[in-house]
């Protein structure tokens, strides 16, 4: 059963990504607005087939905790959920910091243009970091989008983590825009590359705004990515928050 299930949400997904890829790309380029809104009732009906035929749900605390202005997004990377659930926890209107080969998938790419991506070659190091800070400023500052960063850099197995890339620290310090972090056990649920999805509920967390302005960043990640973990701890049965190989940016 539970794989007939998982074979059943994945063709959904699967299907539905195609289909609303193509308006997304083709109103992108001309209505930035129309292409998050195709963007956001595709992951209406993703979660609503998730809830209904996987049997997974999902919580949030903290919403209480996300700023009116635009802001920088810290979330945990585990699973292909976050990506999803961001449009649903956060204000519509979102930069997303991504890997620049996501941009090359036909139809895909183009549709992620209506988000006004900061895509990155991960391994460019300081350049990366720099298009991030140029980018982000602008998506911040003039466009009053919020900038959605996975600080891990990769979907990370559950119970691991790695050190935290400084660019969004670096961008909070430039704007004045603080960090909102994001702990969640979606990868308890559905794990990186997983055909089968487990039943369960998705806890999420939102922390509240850290400021980076006049301190290293180093410091600020470190705070960060402590309150992420300790509340992974907390909400994913036995996470050991195993630290793994460094980022690149």
């Amino acid at each position: 059963m539970l794989f007939l299930r998982s074979l059943v949400f994945n063709a959904v997904y699967a299907a539905s990504a195609g289909f609303a890829s193509i308006p997304a790309a083709l109103l992108a380029p001309f209505s930035r607005r129309w292409g998050v809104t195709v963007a956001y009732w595709w992951v209406l009906l993703n979660f609503w087939t998730l809830k209904h035929v996987c049997h997974i749900d999902w919580q949030i605390e903290g919403r209480e905790n996300i700023p009116k202005d635009a802001a920088i997004a810290y979330w945990k990377h585990q699973s292909a959920w976050e990506t999803l659930a961001q449009l649903l926890v956060f204000p519509l209107g979102q930069s997303w910091v991504l890997k620049r080969e996501l941009m090359w998938i036909p139809l895909i790419g183009q549709a992620l243009y209506a988000f006004k991506p900061i895509a990155i070659n991960r391994k460019s190091g300081h350049t990366a970091v720099n298009q991030v800070l140029a980018q982000g400023s602008k998506r911040l500052l003039e466009e009053n989008l919020w900038v959605m960063i996975f600080p891990e850099g990769t979907r990370m197995p559950p119970g691991t983590t790695r050190r935290y890339g400084l660019s969004g620290a670096l961008l909070s310090d430039k704007t004045g825009r603080p960090i909102v972090p994001v702990a969640h056990n979606a990868g308890d649920f559905w794990r990186r590359n997983a055909f089968i999805k487990h039943p369960g509920t998705v806890k999420v967390r939102v922390g509240k705004p850290v400021y980076a302005q006049g301190r290293r960043p180093e410091e600020v990640n470190a705070e960060i990515q402590g309150w992420i973990e300790a509340q992974m701890k907390e909400i994913s049965p036995g996470y050991q928050g195993v630290v793994l190989q460094k980022p690149r940016t």
